[in-house]
């Protein structure tokens, strides 16, 4: 990730609607939601959340997939780690203490709901 696509992906995360989105998307697992569950979880309208959910997917961070008549929209794991990635990436500095509480707080997820790592 470059920094153009850093600024992408914070500048969708900036609003609080598709904040939510994601935190939602994460916490469902890769199996993700329908497009009408998220709507009706994070409280938008449908026309709203459409507007959201292309944000959301053009900055990298939310991928969709057609399961028959529904949309199912899932968080883009590998878009989302590339951004953290991107942040810690000159974290220390040489001084390992300093990213930390980062690590140990990475180190304590156990992986997204249904990926069998998850307790």
């Amino acid at each position: 990730m470059d920094e153009r696509q850093a600024v992408a992906a914070f500048a969708a995360l900036g609003q609080e609607n598709r904040f939510r989105v994601v935190r939602a998307l994460v916490t469902a697992g890769p199996d993700g939601l329908a497009a009408g569950t998220l709507a009706t979880e994070i409280g938008v309208s449908a026309t709203n959340l459409t507007f959201h959910l292309k944000e959301l997917s053009h900055a990298g961070l939310i991928q969709s997939r057609r399961e028959g008549k529904s949309v199912i929209y899932s968080a883009a794991y590998e878009g989302l780690s590339d951004l953290i990635a991107f942040l810690m990436r000159d974290c220390c500095q040489g001084r390992p203490e300093v990213c930390a509480p980062a690590v140990a707080a990475l180190s304590a997820c156990n992986g997204p709901p249904g990926d069998g790592a998850h307790v």
